[in-house]
């Protein structure tokens, strides 16, 4: 048997193409080893198959932004709770953004849009620049949509007051979008919401918060992603 090589000096041989080059294209999938993507470029091989995708560029890989169904309980914002969901296995089988997973998408993720533990639904990680800076500098002029559960009699003005003319920590909420969705489901939509307002204003009208959703956030939604599962979100796609 022969010694073990470096990957990247495999594929150089193989293709034709410099040390370099050749680790860029094994760092960013294209290479696979006896059918399995390898993107580590000192992985050592001997007398495996090794394959470069038919398809493969010399190009920057963009940063990933990666879209989970956080369930209930789940503290996305004070540990790495979220981003150890993030795996092949919980990757939504129906995602259409082109995206190839890659290991490297799976490290220094920023969770973005704070939702409380308790809640579920909608929630962004990413390794983007220009993803972290909309969604924390601008977040206060997008609009966000949540479907909350409620109990209890919110009264003749309740909708109203939820609509217009409500408080939180001192100070007055701006109008926002409250429709039944039916008897037992609240659907908001609203801007420059922070973690326990809607409890709070839903307390503020008599009703108990049974459970809360998160939908969307500016025009990217949950879709018919199920709970535990994400998505990439491709470069066409805008907040």
């Amino acid at each position: 048997m022969s010694d073990p090589v470096r990957l990247a000096k495999r594929v150089a041989a193989l293709v034709p193409c410099s040390r370099s080059e050749a680790e860029r294209y094994i760092q960013d999938g294209w290479v696979t080893v006896d059918g399995r993507v390898v993107d580590r470029p000192q992985h050592p091989v001997t007398t495996e198959s090794i394959v470069l995708h038919p398809d493969a560029q010399l190009k920057a890989v963009e940063p990933a932004t990666m879209l989970l169904h956080k369930p209930e309980g789940l503290d996305a914002f004070a540990t790495a709770e979220a981003t150890a969901l993030l795996d092949a296995a919980t990757h939504w089988p129906d995602d259409a953004s082109g995206v190839r997973l890659l290991d490297r998408h799976f490290h220094h993720l920023t969770p973005l849009a704070p939702l409380e533990p308790d809640a579920s639904g909608l929630i962004v990680l990413t390794q983007d620049g220009r993803v972290r800076r909309r969604l924390t500098e601008d977040l206060d002029g997008i609009e966000q949509e949540f479907l909350v559960e409620v109990r209890g009699d919110p009264g003749p003005y309740g909708l109203a007051r939820l609509n217009r003319g409500l408080s939180y920590r001192g100070r007055a909420l701006p109008p926002c979008k409250v429709s039944w969705q039916n008897e037992v489901r609240l659907r908001f939509a609203i801007k420059g919401v922070v973690p326990g307002q809607l409890r709070e204003m839903c307390a503020q009208v008599g009703l108990d918060v049974v459970a809360i959703r998160r939908l969307r956030i500016g025009r990217i939604g949950l879709a018919k992603m199920p709970v535990g599962l994400w998505r990439y979100l491709p470069a066409t796609e805008r907040f």
